[in-house]
């Protein structure tokens, strides 16, 4: 018999995350993935499909989890700095924060338009 700690079903219960392009693709996956094993969870996405975030709102909500969903680029520092805040204030703590959010279109064409010695 082993004297191993069994595992959490729910790993991060009690945690409250940020996960950013979450509105679609693999940042939905990663937000869908963190409420799933407990996490209390902000998701963020450009807006540029504007139910997106409500709907993965509710799906989080139906299965069970909390999340609240806030529109915005991250490019901008303040949108940035909401996304902490919201976490803070609707979950009263911050542990993690997943940076999925990427290049969109009508922005950077290529890594090195964003990269500082590009």
């Amino acid at each position: 018999m082993s004297s191993a700690t069994p595992i959490s079903t729910t790993p991060l219960r009690g945690r409250a995350v940020v996960v950013t392009g979450s509105s679609r693709g693999i940042g939905r996956a990663v937000a869908l993935r963190v409420a799933a094993e407990g996490a209390d969870v902000v998701v963020n996405g450009t807006g540029t499909d504007p139910g997106a975030l409500d709907r993965l709102v509710n799906e989080i909500a139906r299965a069970g989890g909390r999340a609240v969903g806030r529109a915005g680029s991250v490019v901008d520092d303040r949108v940035a700095g909401a996304l902490v805040a919201t976490c803070l204030d609707e979950f009263g703590r911050l542990d993690a924060l997943v940076n999925v959010a990427g290049i969109g279109e009508g922005e950077a064409t290529s890594i090195l338009d964003i990269s500082p010695g590009g």
